[in-house]
């Protein structure tokens, strides 16, 4: 098995763009010990649209994503950039962060 050394992700993260997700989907797959094929087959959708998500390509269905992300125990919180949780993230979880 070919693994690189990859810096470890922020277990929460603001998401500046799909790619984020696309590595938090991959990071918590593995950390799963899922393969891309068995963890597309528990979620419903295709190892296709689950290689284009986490490699962070456009052209994934809302309910597809939300299906990922709940199947991986991940879930989307969306609030205001000033709102107190996301002041009291880590900085690296903040990084490009451009709302200051």
């Amino acid at each position: 098995m070919n693994q690189t050394n990859s810096p470890a992700l922020p277990s929460v993260q603001v998401i500046r763009e799909l790619a984020d997700v696309g590595r938090q989907v991959r990071a918590h797959r593995k950390q799963q010990g899922l393969r891309i094929d068995d963890a597309a087959a528990l979620n419903g959708v295709s190892v296709d649209l689950l290689s284009r998500l986490e490699n962070g390509a456009g052209g994934i269905r809302t309910d597809k994503l939300l299906a990922v992300l709940d199947g991986l125990g991940l879930a989307l919180v969306i609030a205001p950039k000033d709102h107190e949780l996301l002041q009291r993230l880590p900085q690296d979880s903040l990084a490009g962060d451009d709302a200051t």
